[in-house]
């Protein structure tokens, strides 16, 4: 007698980790529910723990040399073809932000179509940004003085919680395009659309090991980004504000940089859509350092 489907209980995948180009499991074995904004279970995904963190981290600091060693054009063309990958999942990414964020259909490509032209404008600023920010210094000897910037390295991105994509992208494309490499905690309550643009990645052309997305718990997941020694800066923004003391302590023990909202801003209230707002040359500089090259005149 064949069983009624009514009555069946559906198989909800486990979404993965996007770690060193590849997508592991948690060491830990552990997963939890993702809901939908209407409270409808929609899949699984990985727990990730202490250990995980410190595997990317790892994997990132391999791959940092070699990011941030391109060409700043070449690194232009590289995150540029991310948005012609996202472009063509336009239809997937436009329904899990909908069902996620709780948008109507209109308004979740509206979110989704200003996430891929704000990719192609971060990726605009990789040839940009050295000729912005460096100089050409007046000094009183026989020698040139030049300060150029040059990538921090390893940056924990802790992203937005409320904007699962737009905010997700608005916080790492500039990171990449200073030619860091990120280890990244995605949204905890909406993952899915982060996992997406890990499989846009892992078929793109950048390399593997310089974006590693970690879901998970954040009061789990945050203390330890912070605190290991081998970052160096973090982008706080998603930072739950019950975590915001510790984690800022934790990363002054090592001497991170660290970028935070603006005082009075919330992550909840902040208009991801505004270009004003969002689409800043300030969020790349904010992990570059500026390096001066003294060289004498006539050599």
């Amino acid at each position: 007698m064949a069983r009624s489907q009514e009555a069946r209980l559906p198989v909800l995948k486990t979404y993965k980790m996007y770690v060193g180009g590849q997508f592991p499991r948690t060491e830990s074995g552990r997963s939890y529910l993702v809901r939908s904004a209407d409270g409808d279970a929609l899949a699984n995904a990985c727990r990730g723990s202490r250990k995980d963190i410190r595997d990317a981290v790892r994997i990132a600091r391999a791959a940092s040399g070699g990011w941030a060693g391109r060409t700043a054009m070449n690194r232009g063309q590289v995150l540029y073809r991310v948005a012609e990958l996202m472009e063509g999942r336009f239809d997937q990414f436009t329904g899990e932000v909908a069902i996620a964020e709780g948008l109507e259909y209109r308004a979740a490509r509206e979110v989704v179509g200003r996430a891929i032209d704000r990719w192609v404008w971060y990726a605009g600023w990789t040839d940009k940004i050295a000729q912005v920010l460096g100089s050409s210094n007046p000094v009183g000897a026989p020698y040139f003085n030049f300060t150029i910037p040059e990538p921090t390295g390893v940056v924990g991105v802790v992203a937005p919680e409320h904007s699962s994509l737009l905010g997700l992208v608005s916080r790492l494309a500039p990171v990449l395009a200073g030619g860091n490499v990120a280890v990244v905690l995605a949204s905890e309550t909406r993952p899915l659309p982060s996992i997406t643009l890990a499989e846009v990645l892992a078929t793109s052309d950048v390399p593997a090991g310089v974006v590693n997305i970690i879901t998970g718990h954040r009061a789990e997941l945050v203390p330890p980004l912070a605190a290991h020694v081998d970052v160096d800066a973090i982008d706080g923004w998603g930072i739950p504000d019950d975590l915001r003391k510790a984690a800022e302590e934790a990363a002054a023990d090592s001497v991170k940089r660290v970028a935070r909202r603006p005082r009075g801003v919330t992550d909840a209230r902040f208009d991801w859509l505004d270009d004003g707002a969002a689409e800043r040359p300030e969020w790349v500089a904010a992990f570059l350092e500026m390096k001066t090259v003294w060289h004498p005149i006539g050599l």
